[in-house]
């Protein structure tokens, strides 16, 4: 009785209904994949290929589903996170996250959520890589810390279908009390080079002198030469005094007369 009515219902539809009826069915199945998308496809719940970029058709009525997975680089801002140094400073560090999916597949199917799994797996690896290095090393050795940090993860994300491109880290906060101690330190580093340099100079000035002088020990010209400039320079400026600097050899020969002339006198008594 069922069968009967429903035969008879169908065939009063008329012909072009039922055409049109299995376009609008065939259209449903048609899909869009961007240059930058790819399709996974799975049929009665089992994988059954790849489609895209481009467009591409699966058998409508739930027989086929396509998953759409973004294949450019994507970017994640790891959030601020406070970890304690092997040497027991506490820092707060954040960084960043460059990756990308290179097989859309295993992205769908070995991980529930991708984007998830690795954001999570960046945070865990950074607390364990800066707690197995002293603050030096984070603060002076950046690209090292960052390759370490690459590695860490990049063998559990090929595994689920994604590259890790870079992994840096952005910032890294130090305690109030640790940044005026560095900068103490910083202060003792620069008061250290000065006085090295002062010292160096000083010796380079005495080793020039001392060479000076024995040339000029060598050449008494030279030395009155030297104190009849160093007369004309003192002349030169605007002084009320003049210090006129006499030769040693005058000043002895001087003494000596006078001693001879004070030895006569006595003699003459």
């Amino acid at each position: 009785m069922v069968w009967s009515l429903m035969s008879s219902v169908l065939s009063a539809v008329p012909s072009w209904v039922w055409w049109v009826a299995i376009g609008v069915v065939l259209l449903s199945g048609l899909r869009v994949a961007q240059e930058y998308q790819r399709g996974v496809v799975f049929r009665i719940g089992r994988f059954a290929g790849m489609r895209g970029p481009g467009l591409f058709w699966i058998v409508p009525l739930g027989i086929e589903r396509a998953v759409i997975v973004d294949i450019r680089t994507n970017v994640i801002s790891a959030e601020q996170q406070e970890t304690i140094t092997r040497d027991s400073v506490t820092v707060k560090v954040n960084a960043v996250l460059w990756y990308r999916v290179t097989d859309a597949a295993k992205s769908v199917i070995a991980v529930l959520n991708s984007q998830a799994a690795v954001y999570q797996l960046a945070l865990t690896s950074l607390r364990n890589i800066i707690g197995q290095h002293d603050l030096d090393e984070i603060l002076q050795e950046r690209d090292k810390i960052n390759d370490l940090l690459r590695e860490g993860i990049a063998p559990s994300t090929t595994g689920w279908g994604m590259e890790v491109e870079r992994f840096e880290m952005k910032d890294v906060e130090l305690p109030e009390a640790m940044q005026q101690v560095m900068a103490m330190q910083a202060e003792a580093i620069r008061e250290k080079r000065a006085r090295i340099i002062k010292a160096e100079a000083e010796l380079e000035a005495s080793e020039k002198l001392a060479q000076a002088a024995r040339q000029m020990a060598s050449n008494p010209v030279a030395l009155e030469l030297r104190r009849m400039q160093m007369i004309s320079e003192v002349g030169a400026e605007n002084n009320t005094t003049t210090v006129i600097m006499i030769p040693s050899e005058f000043a002895t020969l001087a003494r000596n007369v006078s001693d001879y002339v004070q030895d006569q006198t006595a003699k003459s008594r």
